[in-house]
């Protein structure tokens, strides 16, 4: 082998350049044995699910897809929950427990007259209003009073959050509480009858309405029992919603100084006992204050002992013993030394709180205030944070009470965020909220996450988004618009639609920011959907159609398609016309079945779609009698009938041009030539039929508009073509009929002529009419001489190219001399 050119076997590959090792490791396997080396694609998470009468199909990719409930696809009727059901539901919507040492369980000190009073007011079926500044306490005693209502209504206690929920949110999810009805949004009807039979004992906390919409919420649910903690600024209910109202004060000097030491876990200095009153009057006796001063105190307490008492050789904090500090060093300051916390750090403790925790905790302070106050999972703090404990940081806030329960999760506390605001700690809150839009894209994307599990976390997901919309760089805004594309069909699938119109308009706006045309046609899709599903077909035609025109100039076709059956839907159900303004040709697919509207809707045959068949009707299908603009209401239903008003006019128009030809010429080919020398009538033939067929108008038959136009056209002038290919018709009109189609023309008024009173010069176009007498086209006859000499044409062997006429309609010039134009 040559030393230079070395062969592929010298490196262990084969004449044909396999590796013979290569093919020695490749272990024999069973081909049905999955490859753990190749990367599944991720499949999009597709839900089905019912609303109302459609059958909803949430599609992350294209856009959903609505359609009519099929016969056989009808959800089963709502059943009630078991006790044991409702139980365990209870139980998995709880606040998560924190990791770590757990969290100090408080009593509820000097609520006994407020708890027998609640709870004997439920007890006769009274809705009671509770109202209470924040840090009142107030959730403390729901939960009491929820305790002791368990066995009052036949349906149980049901805990709702009304933080950041309407009405309908509170409807749906009173009957989601009470019903097990999976995949199923049961529409207005269905829903107030369901609630109507409903005997609850409901407990809302944080309920941030009033006026005619709580009155909307008692009156949809005559059989429950509400109670209803808010907090003053919240607008008083309606003068006949015979709500019981129960204000919530502060405790007393002595409860608070109680409380305080409770959390301290010891009992209070004079000094420190002091410096409790001087807050209890401060605070006006808010057991919150005093939870998180009697949190300043024991850390005050830590700071007193020791740090190394317990690892005087380091083996807690993993270092050689010749490393640690001397005794006297690590020496701990008496807490007597340490002083106490001013009236205005006890008063707003948020931020010296803060500064004595860990790092973790810290860090999750400044996520939270990047977030407006939501705190995420503690399963994602890990992530978010850079620390594998940093799930242990939500039991240090708790302790504190810097955080409070809020549904299923926890949010900062009442005065936390403002405080932390005003202590720096919502500098860089651009850049943590896209690291959580980041992480939240991907988390709930991931088709192994449930939608239950994205709507838990839907506030901290959407107050990442709204904090990216108002920036002013490209990349945050693109950021929540890829949030917003991968959180929304996990609200839609989760029953959670308020949230899903709030993604899908924050999306919306960040996409014509970021300018991504793309995205922003699906949430307009997505918009249009939603308000098909929620009954509000003025806003689905408007979202559908600004949809549709988008991805029209996108050439989606798949999402074009996607629309127009929405849109199809949506005429369907508001009684107007069929895909009103939609394109027909130019956007649908190449496959016919493609584009075929779904079930139960009428078929719709476009009339300037080419037919198979020429003789073919095309008929549309009509759910009612038409209706006029007016009553469609529509935007593009004017516009319409405008159009339809065109066309009539114009065809009008054309027969009245029609027919004053006709009358024209049966006029002028009974009169005198002689009489009349200065009126010639002169015509072009064209070089086939078929281009004048063309140019007819498609409201004219092909052959003829009357059967006068057919006799107008062998009683009018034909030009003949002599030997060199040019002729001259004569002024009376022969009678002779050439092979192509024949050009009909009216002559204008002369001064030996018509009279003034006929109508304007009109050129129409008939096809030829042949008949049985007809002379050859070499034999003309004159009637009289011509005024000029003609001239004598040169004989050439090709033939001459036609010259097209100009553009006026008339046969003669000014002077009323005939131009002869050449005719092949």
């Amino acid at each position: 082998m040559d030393p230079i050119h070395r062969g592929p076997e010298e490196f262990g590959h084969d004449g044909n350049g396999f590796s013979e090792e290569a093919g020695r490791r490749r272990p024999s396997r069973d081909p049905l044995t999955p490859d753990f080396g190749q990367q599944t694609p991720q499949q999009a998470r597709i839900v089905p699910l019912i609303s109302g009468d459609f059958l909803l199909t949430v599609n992350p990719v294209d856009g959903s897809e609505v359609e009519p409930c099929p016969p056989g696809e009808q959800p089963a009727a709502p059943v009630r929950r078991t006790p044991a059901e409702r139980a365990e539901r209870e139980r998995a919507t709880a606040p998560p427990v924190p990791p770590g040492p757990p969290v100090l369980q408080l009593p509820l000190l000097q609520r006994a007259d407020e708890r027998e009073r609640l709870v004997r007011l439920l007890a006769r079926g009274r809705s009671v209003r509770l109202t209470g500044p924040a840090g009142s306490g107030r959730t403390a005693l729901l939960d009491a009073v929820a305790a002791d209502c368990a066995e009052l209504a036949p349906d149980g206690v049901v805990r709702l959050s009304g933080h950041k929920r309407t009405v309908a949110d509170l409807l749906h999810g009173l009957f989601e509480a009470v019903h097990d009805a999976p995949l199923h949004r049961p529409d207005r009807e269905l829903l107030l009858a369901k609630l109507r039979t409903t005997g609850a004992v409901v407990v809302l906390d944080d309920l941030e309405f009033g006026g005619t919409a709580l009155d909307e919420l008692l009156d949809a649910t005559p059989e429950c029992a509400f109670l209803l903690a808010t907090t003053p600024d919240v607008a008083a209910p309606g003068p006949d919603s015979h709500l019981e109202e129960v204000f919530l004060a502060g405790l007393d000097r002595g409860a608070s100084i109680d409380l305080m030491e409770r959390v301290v876990e010891r009992k209070l200095t004079e000094e420190e006992a002091n410096w409790a009153g001087d807050l209890w009057f401060e605070s006006e006796g808010l057991p919150l204050r005093f939870v998180q001063a009697g949190a300043l105190l024991r850390q005050r307490d830590l700071l007193g002992t020791d740090p190394t008492a317990y690892d005087e050789y380091g083996y807690l904090e993993n270092r050689p013993a010749e490393e640690a500090p001397e005794a006297e060093e690590t020496a701990g300051t008496d807490a007597a030394e340490v002083p106490l916390p001013s009236l205005g750090e006890g008063a707003a403790p948020a931020a010296l709180l803060g500064s004595r925790l860990s790092p973790a905790a810290r860090e999750t302070l400044r996520f939270a205030v990047a977030l407006g106050g939501e705190v995420p999972h503690q399963a994602h703090l890990p992530a978010l944070v850079g620390d594998t404990h940093a799930d242990a940081a939500l039991s240090e806030l708790a302790g504190c009470g810097l955080l409070s329960p809020a549904g299923s999760r926890y949010r900062l506390a009442a005065g936390v965020l403002a405080q932390l605001e005003a202590a720096g700690y919502g500098d860089g809150a651009t850049d943590r909220a896209r690291t959580v839009a980041q992480h939240y894209a991907w988390w709930a994307g991931h088709p192994s996450v449930t939608p239950a599990r994205v709507v838990a976390e839907a506030d901290a997901i959407l107050a990442a988004m709204a904090q990216l919309v108002p920036g002013d760089g490209a990349g945050q805004t693109s950021v929540a618009v890829l949030l917003a594309r991968s959180a929304s069909p996990a609200f839609a699938a989760g029953l959670h639609w308020s949230a899903w119109e709030r993604s899908l308009r924050i999306g919306q706006e960040a996409g014509r920011i970021a300018g991504e045309v793309a995205e922003e046609a699906y949430f307009h899709h997505e918009l249009g959907v939603l308000a098909l599903c929620t009954g509000n077909l003025d806003r689905a035609r408007a979202e559908l159609e600004t949809s549709i025109s988008m991805r029209g100039a996108l050439a989606d076709k798949s999402g074009a398609v996607a629309g127009r059956r929405a849109l199809a839907l949506v005429e369907d159900r508001s009684g107007g016309p069929a895909a009103v303004g939609a394109p027909v040709m130019d956007e649908l697919p190449v496959d016919r079945f493609e584009a075929s509207p779904p079930r139960g809707l009428p078929t719709v045959i476009p009339v300037s779609m080419p037919r198979a068949y020429p003789e073919e009707t095309a008929v549309v299908s009509r759910q009612g009698a038409p209706k006029t603009a007016a009553e469609e209401g529509g935007r593009f239903a004017m516009l319409g009938g405008a159009r339809r008003n065109l066309v009539a006019a114009g065809a009008g128009v054309l027969l009245a041009g029609v027919l004053g030809t006709v009358v024209t010429l049966g006029l002028t080919s009974n009169s005198d030539p002689q009489g009349d020398p200065g009126a010639s009538t002169e015509q072009s033939v064209t070089e086939s039929g078929d281009q004048e067929e063309e140019e007819l108008p498609a409201e004219e038959p092909a052959d003829g508009a009357t059967p006068s136009a057919r006799t107008s056209g062998s009683a009018s002038s034909s030009a003949t073509p002599g030997p060199s290919g040019s002729g001259s018709a004569p002024a009376g009109g022969g009678g002779a009929s050439s092979p192509g189609a024949t050009v009909s023309e009216s002559a204008p008024s002369s001064p030996g002529g018509s009279s003034p009173s006929e109508p304007l010069p009109t050129r129409t176009t008939t096809k030829p009419t042949v008949t049985p007498t007809s002379p050859s086209p070499t034999e003309t006859e004159t009637s009289a001489p011509p005024t000029d000499p003609p001239t004598e044409p040169t004989p050439t062997d090709t033939e001459t190219t036609p010259t097209v006429p100009d553009s006026s309609d008339s046969a003669s010039g000014p002077s009323g001399a005939s131009a002869s134009p050449s005719v092949t």
